[in-house]
């Protein structure tokens, strides 16, 4: 690539912090990137070759991928999945009550299907176009049968879609919906939004970022989606403003004062806020806690069941060289959620790439992070009940999707991986890819 996207960057973000809120800031920083890629020719018809066949980790390498202990099954571009901005964002998954596995790959125009066969291969269905506009940001996640769909476009709203519709499609004749007549229901309380967030259990969904909704300040906006087909909005939180993301939680962790309460974890920008949103009417906020070198705090996820320790993003500390990601080293921040009154900042751990963070989730003690030009890079984090410093944690697994990159040891911008799916029962992991498609992994470690 001719242009420097790290200096461009920079460039894009002096003199705006002040006069713009943070969001503004890093969305400014991340469209000036993408221009210099589309510039580039990083989003042209045959870019990227189609796969011809899976590719197994071996010395390093699966085809022209960095690799460790993660084999290639499948890859699709975004042009071989129906987009005509050939630019992918967010990524979810789903299972069939018979065991099928599919998942929904977010893309600046809509949202595209695939199935994932037995062996890790990939099957194009067909896709579900954006409501209104495009969007470099789309997000979705399914609760139970159905998907639900959210876009910083315009009056885009929840599309609620039944993934059931995927079962009985011809691979061969690949189908694409209608925005009015194959949704389930279209709600629109609110337009914009950045994130969805699901809580399976309460059946509600979370729009965070949600601009539009002026009243809700970019919070959590909440949707009872008990009845698919009929979304309602119980409530809304405001108190902490703008919410990035979020993980929401029937609560089992060990500040019993709050067993069987519906607690969301919330990332809001420079703090983590911890809330009670039992009461859709009347949410409390338990806490609101910032760290050593907070500049933009994204995401993030507990890291097992016994909810005793949180996993925390930063997207801008890197590039910043903020607190201990000054060696620009992607950092994940260690909390301690035993108080949900008092969380703890206990220490972290760096990965031996250099690059930005953006999403991870975590499986079995393991977390499977999104790390943009870095790719998706696997950690044990099964030592943290004993020591929650992060000494223990180590890297068991990558896949680095972004080889523009490797010559140079990396580069903190926001290029490659958007985010992963580690859940299928099968063990394959799916990786949407910025520039490329989405591809079928596996991990052998």
């Amino acid at each position: 690539m001719k242009v420097t996207l790290s200096l461009l960057a920079a460039a894009a973000l002096a003199g705006t912090v002040s006069a713009e809120s943070a969001m503004e800031s890093l969305r400014k920083l991340k469209l000036e990137t993408w221009t210099a890629e589309s510039e580039a020719g990083a989003f042209d018809v045959d870019r990227y070759e189609p796969l011809m066949a899976s590719a197994a980790c071996v010395n390093g390498r699966a085809g022209e991928y960095r690799c460790s202990n993660v084999d290639m099954a499948d890859f699709l571009r975004h042009q071989d999945m129906g987009s005509s901005t050939r630019r992918g964002n967010d990524i979810w998954g789903w299972t069939s009550a018979t065991g099928r596995e599919f998942g929904a790959v977010g893309q600046t125009d809509g949202t595209a299907f695939v199935e994932v066969l037995r062996d890790g291969s990939l099957v194009y269905l067909g896709r579900l176009p954006t409501q209104t506009t495009s969007s470099s940001w789309r997000d979705m996640k399914t609760i139970g049968d159905y998907l639900y769909v959210g876009a910083e476009s315009s009056r885009h709203g929840l599309q609620v879609f039944d993934m059931k519709r995927l079962l009985t499609i011809n691979p061969s004749s690949p189908r694409v919906f209608s925005t009015s007549t194959d949704l389930t229901a279209h709600f629109s309380g609110f337009g914009n939004s950045h994130n969805i967030v699901a809580h399976e259990e309460a059946n509600m969904i979370y729009a965070v970022g949600a601009t539009s909704a002026t009243s809700c300040r970019g919070g959590l906006y909440m949707v009872d989606v008990s009845n698919p087909a009929r979304p309602t909005s119980p409530g809304c939180l405001s108190a902490g403003g703008y919410v990035h993301d979020a993980q929401c939680v029937t609560y089992s962790g060990p500040d019993t004062r709050y067993t069987g309460r519906q607690i969301c974890f919330n990332f809001n920008e420079n703090t983590l806020d911890i809330v009670d949103v039992t009461s859709k009417t009347r949410p409390v906020t338990l806490s609101s806690t910032t760290y050593n070198g907070a500049a933009y705090t994204h995401q993030g996820w507990l890291s097992d069941g016994s909810m005793r320790f949180l996993l925390l993003d930063d997207e801008l500390d890197e590039q910043r060289g903020t607190g201990p990601a000054r060696n620009r080293r992607t950092t994940t921040y260690i909390v301690d959620v035993a108080n949900l009154q008092r969380p703890v900042f206990t220490g972290y751990y760096q990965s031996p790439a250099i690059a930005i963070d953006h999403n991870q989730y975590t499986l079995n003690g393991l977390s499977y992070q999104a790390n943009y030009g870095s790719g998706l890079r696997i950690i044990d984090v099964r030592t943290l009940s004993r020591d929650p410093t992060g000494a223990g944690i180590r890297e068991v697994g990558y896949f680095d999707c972004h080889p523009e990159d490797d010559s140079v040891g990396g580069r903190t911008e926001f290029v490659g991986t958007w985010s992963v799916y580690p859940y299928f029962r099968s063990g394959f992991i799916l990786l949407n890819s910025i520039e490329r498609g989405v591809f079928s992994l596996r991990y052998t470690g």
